[in-house]
């Protein structure tokens, strides 16, 4: 058989690009169909890859930690240990290390109004302080931040004597490249804030008897969280306009067939949504068991596409933080979000007197596409019922 490439594999509907995260083999090494060879940080997650045939590693042509686009050579492979190994047709596209844009071309003339700017060529540029060459030899040499300085000089050109008593300016920035999952958040949510008209709407609770049950539930380890994705669930079955998205391409409104929450996890480098699939149907028992494997395999980057691809409804929870409220950004396709704050110590009026008691505000992002204000105060209302009166939650 003749030399066969490794190339990237398209992990995901919206992958482009992947960066090899680890080699599991080396180069000289013999492998098996199905033997782990590599994991692949892709758009959504870190992703193991096994092999399809059997064969050697005879090159490895993309190092850990380089980018390269989907279908692009990683490795050379032979089915024989000895057999001579051909060239690479197509060497891979490897993505170049960011760097800053060329300055555009300078404009250059003489200035003669004093003896400094005589003896001296400026230079002038769009997006660059007018300033003269001495001037800008000593900025660099003093730390000194330009933009800062205002010019004494003809059409205020910045000067060697403007820079007496300046002072030097913070250490300098350093770029970062975005990872590939942090590519894609920053493209999705920006996308999603421009095309998707959001509209919020709020709704505060009275959380004593929820924190009551998650006490006593404690040490069979649930959580609010799961106990909110339970109240969620419930008023997503009384409500199922709510459980619906909006399918940009056809311009229509998507209407979908179960309850598959999506629960924004905080993941070194960026956010990624797991999914509980049909979490209607789930127990709070259920729901805390499968969160706490999902949550796991999201931060140890084991989750697989299916898990988190799609869902028809998002929860996001800040409260272990101690935010009073927030609104989240909605994830496409899905038509709404929920926004759950921490508890806030609040006083009321019970029976003649005030009685302490938590507050929890709730805020769900809308998409005016496809809900309505009124059919989201529905939901809100249904869900304030499900959580004030938590045994509901349990049965």
């Amino acid at each position: 058989m003749p030399t066969f490439t490794l190339t990237m594999p398209k992990l995901s509907p919206t992958m482009e690009v992947g960066t090899i995260a680890k080699w599991h083999v080396k180069e000289g090494d013999s492998v098996d169909a199905g033997q782990l060879l590599m994991e692949v940080s892709t758009d959504k997650a870190t992703v193991e890859f096994n092999a399809l045939d059997p064969g050697y590693i005879r090159k490895i042509v993309v190092k850990e930690g380089q980018e390269v686009k989907v279908n692009d050579t990683l490795a050379i492979m032979t089915e024989e240990k000895n057999e001579p190994v051909e060239e690479i047709k197509q060497a891979p596209k490897l993505a170049p290390p960011a760097e800053s844009p060329s300055p555009p071309k300078e404009e250059k003339r003489v200035e003669s109004s004093s003896q400094e700017s005589s003896k001296e060529v400026i230079a002038t540029s769009q997006g660059r302080p007018f300033a003269s060459p001495l001037a800008r030899s000593l900025a660099k040499e003093r730390g000194i931040d330009l933009s800062r300085i205002k010019g004494s000089g003809p059409r205020g050109r910045i000067m060697s004597r403007d820079l007496e008593g300046a002072t030097k300016f913070p250490s300098q920035m350093v770029e970062e490249p975005l990872s590939p999952i942090r590519k894609v958040i920053a493209s999705r949510l920006q996308q999603a804030k421009r095309d998707i008209p959001h509209f919020y709407v709020q709704q505060a609770i009275d959380a004593s008897a929820l924190a009551s049950v998650r006490e006593q539930l404690k040490d069979q380890g649930i959580t609010v969280n799961d106990l909110l994705v339970r109240g969620a669930a419930l008023a997503l079955k009384e409500h199922p306009e709510i459980n619906s998205g909006f399918d940009v391409g056809k311009n229509v409104i998507l209407r979908f067939p179960s309850i598959d929450i999506s629960i924004a996890v905080d993941i070194p480098g960026g956010l990624i949504t797991p999914i509980v699939f049909q979490a209607d149907k789930k127990s709070v028992l259920d729901l805390s068991k499968e969160i706490k494997g999902l949550v796991k395999k999201a931060r140890d980057g084991k989750l697989q596409p299916h898990e988190f691809q799609g869902g028809s409804f998002s929860i996001s929870n800040l409260g272990m933080f101690g935010i009073t409220s927030f609104s989240a950004v909605i994830n496409p396709p899905q038509g709404a979000i929920i926004a759950i704050g921490g508890y806030q110590e609040r006083l009321k009026r019970l029976d003649g007197e005030i009685v302490p008691y938590q507050e929890m505000v709730i805020t769900l992002s809308v998409d005016h596409r496809v809900i309505d204000g009124a059919s989201a105060a529905r939901f809100l209302k249904t869900l304030k019922s499900f959580l004030e009166s938590p045994a509901l939650l349990l049965v």
